[in-house]
């Protein structure tokens, strides 16, 4: 009877130790499957999400014979000015991205180009934090390589922002060390003045200084000779800038319009803009540019902007 005790108590115990390991089993298997699946929960209540294998990139490994038809989801999210791709990349890699209502934490993901993709409520929070600022450059300062000059962003302080025009401030989404952090968004160089932006803002800094883009940006420029009355000879300098003109380098500038304000002021409008390229267009054509002054980007007019002032881009301020 001993041994037939001491038999069922060794027997019971391999049987408590199977039953420990089925349910480890069990429980190994649960985790996986979770894994796998996509448990996402409102985005708005920032919660967790477990990205795996999802319907619409079965084929983003290139196995695809439509592999033309995708593109990648972070590029995708910057041709549609959702943010700049840096920026996507850190969202999908955060879990703040939502595609055809399936959140996604894989940067090289491909997606077809008509996908529905958007922001959670987390990154569209952290996007509408980014601020642009407009600055009134005055002589001496350089847009971005100093040269020996200071660079404007220096500038960019609190004491000189010009509040009367700053109607909406978002001051409290940052720090003072973050104004000399802005990205300049174009150029201008040391003897030039007027408009210059600077952005946290990806999108707007792709926007602005993409050659492409075709954002007009409006100058007046004060030069040598006197334009009234308009001579032969002055009309055809005139007529050279309004068709365009070719530098011994093979460089060809051009403006989509030149207009003659007065007896020696120019307004001039680009849509693309090359090193000192009005200046080279005017001393191409005989003409010294005396001062230049950027006036206009898209439909942000400098206005009554005090020099060596910056305001908040404002809502209605459209580039």
């Amino acid at each position: 009877q001993r041994k037939q005790a001491m038999e069922l108590k060794r027997k019971g115990g391999v049987s408590r130790q199977m039953g420990v390991w089925m349910v480890g089993i069990l429980l190994f298997a649960l985790a996986w499957l979770t894994a796998v699946n996509v448990l996402s929960m409102d985005s708005e209540t920032k919660c967790w999400a477990i990205t795996g294998p999802n319907s619409f990139d079965d084929n983003a490994n290139g196995s695809s014979e439509d592999e033309e038809d995708l593109v990648r989801l972070a590029k995708l999210m910057a041709q549609r000015g959702l943010c700049s791709r840096r920026e996507a990349d850190a969202y999908i890699q955060a879990g703040d991205v939502l595609v055809n209502g399936e959140r996604v934490q894989a940067d090289w993901l491909k997606v077809p180009a008509n996908s529905d993709v958007q922001l959670d409520f987390r990154a569209q929070r952290h996007q509408s934090k980014k601020v642009t600022l407009v600055l009134n450059k005055p002589l001496g300062f350089v847009s971005s390589q100093p040269e020996g000059y200071t660079p404007a962003v220096r500038l960019l302080t609190f004491e000189n922002e010009c509040k009367d025009l700053s109607r909406v401030r978002p001051r409290q989404n940052m720090e003072p060390v973050n104004l000399w952090k802005m990205a300049v968004c174009g150029r201008l160089d040391v003897n030039s003045t007027g408009l210059l932006l600077f952005t946290q803002d990806g999108t707007v800094a792709k926007k602005l200084l993409d050659p492409k883009g075709g954002i007009e940006k409006e100058y007046l420029v004060r030069v040598n000779l006197e334009l009234d009355p308009m001579t032969d000879a002055i009309r055809k300098k005139v007529d050279k800038l309004r068709t365009g003109v070719t530098s011994d380098e093979g460089i060809t500038y051009r403006a989509k319009s030149v207009e003659v304000l007065n007896a020696n002021q120019l307004r001039v409008i680009l849509t693309e803009g090359k090193n000192r390229h009005i200046r080279h267009m005017c001393e191409h054509v005989g003409l010294k540019v005396m001062a230049l002054k950027r006036v206009r980007i898209g439909n942000v007019k400098l206005g009554a902007l005090p020099v060596g002032q910056w305001r908040y881009l404002q809502p209605n301020d459209k580039l």
